[in-house]
């Protein structure tokens, strides 16, 4: 917080007046769960096409879910009770023989990844 004497037109100084800076972090979340936010990042997980998480969900009916519970799921984000679905497992192969394991986030999650990205 800085403050700056506020002058009358006669040069006295009438009062101080305070000027706030503005912190940065502050409603860092609500800009993140904006609408545009959201947008952007459903936009680059629906490109990335990827397969369903542990809850089957798939790409094409995440619109619809997200339209019935997103107010649900902004408030506990918010209030910081959300919880992100735990994520699948799967083995994939290796270039060079083998495999390895991969995990596989809900697409919800990955779309409040996205967006905190």
């Amino acid at each position: 917080m800085s403050s700056q004497n506020m002058k009358k037109p006669n040069g006295e100084v009438a009062m101080r007046h305070v000027m706030e800076q503005p912190n940065p972090h502050e409603n860092l979340l609500e800009r993140v769960l904006s609408r545009d936010t959201m947008q952007k990042a459903w936009k680059r997980v629906k490109a990335n096409n990827g397969v369903p998480g542990i809850d089957s969900m798939s790409i094409d009916d995440f619109p619809e879910f997200a339209r019935a519970h997103w107010d649900r799921i902004r408030e506990s984000l918010l209030a910081g009770t959300y919880q992100p679905s735990p994520v699948k497992r799967v083995e994939i192969p290796k270039p060079t023989g083998g495999t390895r394991p991969l995990g596989i986030p809900t697409v919800l999650d990955r779309v409040i990844q996205q967006a905190m990205y």
